[in-house]
């Protein structure tokens, strides 16, 4: 996963398409670090901003992608430490510890690991876990990308493993979030409106500050603003959506008219204030946060129950 060095100027001017394709796999790390496909954007998007702003002043990068993996790495790093997560300590006498190859089965069930359970392990134990298990990067490349020694990230990915068998083996006992009642029908509201196509309804619920984020794209500020937002919604009908919850979140989940799959393409998240629309955050062009998010669509009697 290296590559010739290039010079920051070349590489400021192809970063939009090296982006392009390596933002899905910046992202999966994102969301398992934070155990959350919102918050791990959000944390892309910082880190992505801080390369920006370093480009000007870097020597010439040997390796692009290394290079952007450790910025997003210190990033994660320090929304964690913002989030007053206990930091972990690795013993000396653990530092011989041998992370031994995994077999394929052990492979998948780890990139298969929801974002939950990756946040019940210490923070540098489910770096080194992501950074291999699920994105295949080498033991080297960790050393390369965290900071830290062979033998430290050797011992971190012996216990992470462990950890994570031990907590498969556990019971899931994570309580379904419920939304309020306020919610539901704000929700319900939003839903009912965009799929009777009825776009003047929900502009007149915009809060006058509102925002709508077309993630990885375009961010829209102030009511005026945002009413554009459902322009191209209105110009095309393929679009219909559902109640759900993403992560918890009340979240409009849209699906394409006559799809076989009833699964979602993608998932709009929605922030009320009463019957005020403050934001909205659309991931049209961001569907690769679908991939580990934790979605549960809400039947059409949701409204009113408990």
């Amino acid at each position: 996963m290296t590559g010739n060095a290039v010079s920051s100027e070349l590489f400021a001017a192809t970063f939009g398409l090296r982006l392009g394709k390596l933002r899905p796999k910046l992202h999966r790390y994102c969301a398992r670090m934070t155990g959350s496909v919102i918050d791990g954007e959000d944390v892309l998007q910082d880190a992505l901003a801080k390369a920006m702003e370093a480009l000007p002043a870097a020597a010439p990068i040997t390796n692009p992608q290394g290079w952007l993996f450790r910025i997003v790495h210190n990033t994660a790093l320090d929304f964690l430490r913002r989030r007053a997560r206990r930091a972990d300590h690795i013993g000396e006498e653990e530092a011989e510890m041998v992370a031994e190859p995994l077999s394929q089965t052990e492979a998948r069930q780890i990139a298969a690991t929801s974002l939950r359970t990756f946040m019940r392990l210490p923070v540098r134990e489910r770096s080194c876990i992501i950074l291999m298990d699920v994105l295949g990067y080498s033991l080297s490349e960790l050393c390369s990308i965290t900071g830290m020694t062979m033998p430290a990230v050797k011992a971190l990915l012996h216990r992470g493993r462990v950890r994570l068998r031990d907590i498969a083996a556990g019971p899931d006992d994570h309580p379904l979030p419920v939304l309020s009642a306020a919610e539901k029908n704000s929700l319900a509201f939003y839903v009912d409106r965009f799929n009777a196509r009825d776009f003047e309804a929900l502009k007149d619920r915009l809060a006058e500050d509102a925002k709508a984020e077309l993630v990885g794209e375009v961010v829209m500020r102030g009511r005026d603003k945002v009413s554009t937002y459902f322009g191209n919604y209105a110009r095309e009908e393929r679009w219909w959506l559902a109640p759900g919850l993403v992560e918890g979140r009340p979240a409009a989940l849209v699906f394409e008219q006559g799809a076989v799959l009833r699964t979602p393409a993608y998932f709009i998240v929605l922030d009320w204030s009463g019957d005020s629309l403050l934001a909205i955050r659309d991931f049209r062009y961001a569907r690769y946060a679908l991939e580990a998010a934790d979605i549960k669509q809400l039947g059409a009697d949701f409204v009113g129950k408990a």
